[in-house]
């Protein structure tokens, strides 16, 4: 018994010249038979003449089931009375044994925007994230046979192929979406939304960025090779802090901000006032001592980290005053 995709070896003829060839013995059958009814023939001979062209009048008609037309990117998985031949993904037109059942799968890329969903980081956080995945069927024997994708195709009876195949392919992507759906919540869990004081963490969802892409594309296709599926790209497309907490986050973020500008500030004020002091002693512009070092220190860092604009006070009396 076949358990994986192989390659169809049965008998697959062009379609053109066997399309031809069925409409001339149609008109051929049908030439025999006015000429067996016409001709001057015994009852039993021309009875046995008509029979002969009902018969392959029937197989005539039963040939015309034995043509298929694949496109680029299509396959036609092949089933004879319940047991799989082989798949055909050459493209052209083909005649086969019109026994075989010719289950159509497209073999094309479909893109799949999952929309954002509640989960937990990994402290707990509850956020807000999404996807988009970019599929498409790889092995058509676990495709066809390892899942269920005719449970949820209409009960309607449908004529047309292409309508059959769209239920197929929705019945792919809801698996596509069920299984996208585990994968992100489970790399969500795996790291915290961004990175917080005492912690050494180097990787977080809002600072992944392609890691996080690969890891959760990795998941994605080990949930989905049962389906024969392929994941050929998977992103975080939406990534934000839940409602409920987004407001107590953006205010850390921003005490965060504050902190970081304001040492920032701090730094830059005390080289300023080092190098002052040093261009001061340096150039013998004026001997201060310790305290009008200090005094001066103060005043300058009072200057340079206020967040409103200083007020100069001009002193009239002497340096000592």
């Amino acid at each position: 018994m076949k358990t994986r995709e192989e390659i169809f070896h049965g008998v697959k003829l062009p379609g053109i010249p066997m399309l031809l060839f069925n409409i001339l013995l149609f008109f051929a059958l049908i030439g025999f038979f006015v000429w067996s009814i016409t001709a001057s023939l015994s009852i039993g001979l021309t009875t046995f003449y008509s029979i002969i062209c009902v018969l392959l009048f029937i197989f005539n008609t039963i040939f015309w089931g034995g043509f298929m037309r694949i496109e680029p990117n299509e396959a036609r998985v092949m089933i004879f009375f319940g047991k799989y031949k082989g798949t055909v993904k050459d493209n052209g037109y083909f005649w086969v044994n019109p026994f075989y059942t010719k289950k159509q799968l497209t073999l094309r890329a479909r893109n799949l925007d999952v929309l954002p969903i509640k989960v937990n980081d990994k402290k707990g956080n509850p956020i807000m994230i999404g996807q988009v995945v970019v599929w498409r069927v790889v092995d058509t024997y676990k495709a066809s046979f390892d899942i269920d994708n005719t449970s949820k195709a209409s009960t309607v009876q449908q004529g047309a192929t292409v309508v059959r195949v769209q239920e197929k392919m929705k019945a792919y992507e809801d698996f596509v979406k069920v299984q996208s759906d585990a994968a992100l919540r489970y790399v969500a869990g795996l790291f915290s939304y961004d990175h917080s004081e005492n912690e050494d963490e180097n990787l977080t969802l809002r600072s992944g960025g392609q890691e996080i892409n690969d890891i959760l594309e990795k998941q994605l296709n080990e949930r989905l090779d049962i389906a024969g599926i392929e994941v050929v790209e998977a992103r975080v497309n939406y990534l934000a802090y839940a409602p409920e907490i987004a407001a107590v986050m953006l205010r850390r973020q921003q005490a965060d901000a504050i902190l970081a500008a304001r040492e920032k500030i701090v730094d830059g004020a005390v080289g300023m006032v080092k190098h002052a002091l040093h261009k001061l002693s340096e150039e013998a512009v004026i001997e201060l001592d310790d305290d009008k070092k200090a005094a001066m220190v103060s005043n300058l860092l009072v200057v340079l980290c206020s967040d409103e604009q200083a007020q100069p006070v001009v002193n009239t009396g002497t340096l000592h005053t």
